[in-house]
């Protein structure tokens, strides 16, 4: 990794506003007591849209002591973590990925594309405007789709070196230019639309009715119901008895 360090220049203080107070408050208490350093992540993405798109010195130690932890601790997450900048940056931060898939589709044609638009010579670099700042990264995940960018929180996809250019203008001139894929395709579905399954059945298939289940009965229940069917064997009568008694044979 790249040694990363602050800007030389930087703001004497920080603050959040009120807005972002009301949310670092309600991130804070997520976490158990003691355990407030855990919401050190969010709260630098807080400072840094606070800030313009960077994260400055002042920033890490006001954090550092919202969440009782030492500064240094707050400085190693930031410098460690690419998606925090440490330097101001341009209004529109361009990170184009440069990983295999994108790269075998174009991406260096798509670097050159931004840096032209953006009228810089080399990668980190904010144009003149300052509209743009233009670096690579590596993959962001969307490589169906490539090549691509991330702008911002906005991702940019199935980019061509005109393409490129045409969102710079839109985003130079204040438009909101349609995000995702760039060409006619459903987000990351195959480039011309659906191959199979495409016929649609004439007719509908049948469709069994459900036959609702048999209600289990419970063994005391069972016992009853046993009973009930069984016969019942009425006492046999004196006159019955004497019927059925075989006479003895005199002798």
């Amino acid at each position: 990794m790249a040694l990363r360090e602050p800007a030389l220049e930087q703001p004497k203080s920080f603050e959040f506003s009120k807005e972002a107070q009301k949310r670092v408050k309600e991130i804070i208490a997520k976490y158990p007591k003691g355990r407030q350093q855990s919401a050190v992540l969010p709260l630098l993405d807080i400072a840094q849209r606070e800030c313009g798109n960077w994260v400055p010195v002042a920033a890490m130690e006001h954090i550092a002591e919202l969440l009782d932890m030492p500064y240094i601790r707050v400085y190693e997450v930031t410098t460690f973590y690419s998606m925090f900048n440490l330097a101001p940056v341009g209004k529109h931060f361009v990170q184009v990925c440069r990983t295999t898939p994108c790269w075998l589709r174009g991406s260096d044609a798509i670097t050159k594309a931004c840096l032209k638009r953006a009228g810089t010579k080399k990668l980190g670099e904010n144009s003149a405007d300052g509209n743009f700042t233009i670096v690579e990264v590596e993959c962001l995940g969307a490589c169906v789709n490539a090549p691509m960018v991330q702008i911002n929180d906005d991702y940019y996809e199935d980019l061509t070196p005109e393409q490129m250019a045409a969102v710079m203008d839109d985003l130079a001139a204040g438009k909101k230019p349609a995000i995702g894929t760039q060409i006619a395709r459903q987000n990351s579905a195959p480039v011309g639309g659906a191959t199979v399954l495409k016929a649609v059945p004439k007719t509908k298939p049948a469709v069994k009715k459900a036959v609702a289940p048999k209600k289990a009965t419970k063994p005391a229940e069972k016992a009853k119901a046993a009973v009930k069917k069984a016969p019942v064997k009425k006492p046999a009568t004196a006159a019955a008895k004497a019927k059925t008694t075989t006479p003895k044979k005199q002798g």
